[in-house]
């Protein structure tokens, strides 16, 4: 019987891992990359700028 026990501890952890993936995914599907590939161009943009003082 302690066997058995040990054997659900993985998994309800698994179920948890698995509820809580898809709670944390739930509003991805909604949400565009929008701002984050903006502020991406925009630091490139800083990256690319040649400094006059090198």
């Amino acid at each position: 019987m302690a066997a058995l026990a040990w054997l659900l501890i993985p998994l309800v952890a698994a179920i948890g891992a698995g509820l809580w993936g898809s709670w944390a995914n739930r509003t991805r599907k909604m949400r565009s990359d929008g701002p984050e590939l903006d502020g991406y161009a925009r630091f490139r943009e800083a990256m690319e700028k040649s400094h006059s003082g090198t």
